[in-house]
């Protein structure tokens, strides 16, 4: 399908949410949408918490309690195998999804850009330490380190994404760059291609739905099946 990268190309895979779509993970995240009767567009923001953060905790309670049953597809699986045989130095994994799919998957390293659902941050100082969360919050607990209130460690609107310049630095010296998945609403999606590409990398995507863009090779195809099939030619693994 496509040739193997030689032994010292490094490889960047953005993901977007048609990587998850197979899993059957919903769009919950998505400002247009609603959950019970209310506006996600307000619910999850700075404000929203701050006028009434129970609502906003139960309406990421409902989100885990969806996800709780998801499990990672066939492409999960082939990224996390790919980074796990090349190397997190070699395969970086940025993933602009919230469900932690890649991590349920066994990848070693993930970027998760918009943050996970499955953690929590403290709203004092968000460099303190995380803390796993995987149902419903309990909204006593608090921060390990200074006693602060803990909120979804997940990007809200109007906050920007995380590790850009990271992410930028990687974009910028991948000799491959895939996007896959990725809606043709995310600028930032076509703007990583774009450097990837002036830069010399080979650029692919993968998606059903292809996005006008700086691509050298378009797979017009779900991921699950693609992505296997290229991770397992790379890799040299055997067809069943």
């Amino acid at each position: 399908m496509l040739n193997r990268p030689d032994d010292a190309a490094t490889i960047v895979v953005l993901s977007g949410a048609g990587l998850s779509v197979a899993a059957g993970v919903p769009r919950f995240h998505e400002k247009s949408a609603t959950w019970q009767g209310k506006s996600v567009g307000e619910i999850a923001t700075v404000e929203g918490f701050s006028n009434d953060p129970d609502t906003v905790r139960e309406f990421y309670d409902d989100c885990r309690a969806q996800l709780a049953t998801m499990l990672p597809t066939v492409a999960h699986d082939a990224l996390a195998r790919l980074q796990q045989r090349w190397g997190h130095g070699r395969v970086t994994l940025v993933s602009q999804n919230i469900d932690g799919l890649l991590d349920k998957a066994g990848a070693p390293q993930v970027i998760e850009m918009y943050g996970s659902l499955l953690r929590l941050a403290c709203t004092s100082d968000p460099s303190h330490p995380a803390v796993g969360v995987f149902g419903v919050q309990n909204p006593a607990q608090r921060c390990r380190l200074c006693g602060g209130t803990l909120r979804p460690d997940v990007v809200w609107f109007g906050e920007g994404p995380r590790r850009e310049d990271e992410v930028r630095r990687a974009a910028s010296n991948a000799k491959i760059f895939v996007a896959v998945g990725v809606s043709s609403e995310s600028k930032r999606g076509l703007e990583l291609a774009g450097l990837a590409n002036a830069n010399g990398a080979t650029t692919i995507e993968i998606n059903p739905k292809p996005v006008p863009g700086p691509y050298d090779h378009v797979i017009a195809e779900p991921a699950a099946g693609a992505l296997a099939s290229i991770v397992g030619e790379w890799l040299g693994e055997e067809s069943d």
